[in-house]
């Protein structure tokens, strides 16, 4: 099962879909009110609301009992027909992704804690570039969620940089509030997983940094990237190897595997839940090597308007942006 977010095309409502195969989207609040109807239900759409909301962040605060209504509903469709399905009250329950804007999976993400150095072959290529800053374990910083876009959206390479940077990373989703984990507990305040990519201003990145700053760099407009889906950890497989890639223009850039974490998946969770997690939050792993700034000839390889960038991880799909250049600074 993969869930998206989109905006669907007639009153332009952020809506709770099932990604299907062949680029098919399934309204996943109506696809439950429909099999309730079905099988009798007097209040399939109340029910529904309160299941399966459209809204993504409370539908990850029902935790395992609408995951499980989400699964439900998302096998009922494949039994019916999802090319056909329509909700309790005959509502359009099926689009064509082309025809939609999908928006970032958790469009308004109530904090992103973003970590950096548990790829050590980042840390790695970072040292022997020649980078000036030390690449630690538990570099930590917050993206900002206005800096959030989704599948198809457009980067925009502002005007006051010409260092615009790609890193490719797996994000995970908190879908229970929880605080001081161990690793032993961390896994049960994980919903699920997507794909992120930290849009980064190198030349600003080093300038704040001489501070000790990793602020502006990091968050400018359009500078959050993550999508196209989110995949619950019962249908990721094996979390720790999947296959991650990063492409510019059908280039590979960045090429590297999950099993190459220094740092698991449930240490980082903890790690950070001494601050108060949050159904929504999202927390990124780190990104891997072969990003343009620690290349031999750095300038060939940063992002330029044209580019279009994908960033695919295994079980998860592709996230595909276009950058673009900055209107106002032409």
């Amino acid at each position: 099962m993969k869930l998206v977010t989109f905006e669907e095309p007639h009153y332009h409502r952020e809506r709770l879909g099932f990604l299907w195969d062949g680029g098919t989207v399934v309204d996943a609040n109506f696809a439950y009110a429909r099999m309730l109807r079905n099988q009798g239900d007097d209040y399939p759409q109340r029910l529904a609301d309160g299941l399966v909301p459209p809204d993504m962040i409370e539908f990850l605060r029902g935790g395992k009992r609408s995951m499980r209504a989400a699964q439900e509903a998302h096998e009922f469709a494949d039994e019916y027909g999802a090319s056909k399905l329509r909700g309790a009250n005959e509502e359009q329950a099926v689009f064509k992704s082309s025809e939609l804007k999908i928006l970032a999976p958790v469009p308004r993400p109530g904090k992103i804690i973003h970590t950096a150095g548990n790829f050590r072959e980042h840390a790695k290529e970072g040292s022997e570039s020649g980078w000036e800053f030390p690449m630690p374990h538990w570099i930590s910083f917050l993206k900002s969620p206005t800096a959030v876009v989704g599948q198809g959206a457009q980067v925009v390479l502002p005007r006051y940089t010409k260092m615009l940077d790609h890193e490719i990373e797996l994000a995970i989703v908190i879908g229970k509030k929880s605080k001081l984990l161990t690793k032993k507990s961390a896994p049960e305040a994980i919903a699920g997983y997507t794909i992120f990519n930290d849009i980064t201003a190198r030349d600003i990145q080093r300038e704040e940094m001489k501070s000790g700053l990793l602020n502006f760099g990091k968050n400018l407009d359009t500078f959050a990237l993550f999508g196209p889906c989110f995949v619950p950890k019962e249908d990721i497989g094996d979390v720790n190897n999947l296959k991650i890639e990063c492409r510019v223009n059908g280039d590979p850039r960045q090429v590297s595997n999950t099993n190459h974490l220094s740092v698991p998946i449930p240490e980082i969770v903890a790690h950070y839940s001494w601050v108060t997690l949050y159904p929504g939050d999202i927390i990124t792993t780190g990104t891997i090597s072969g990003v343009a700034a620690f290349r031999k000839e750095p300038e060939k390889y940063f992002l330029k308007p044209g580019d279009v960038l994908e960033s695919e991880i295994e079980n998860i799909g592709v996230l595909r942006n276009y950058i673009v250049a900055d209107v106002a600074g032409a």
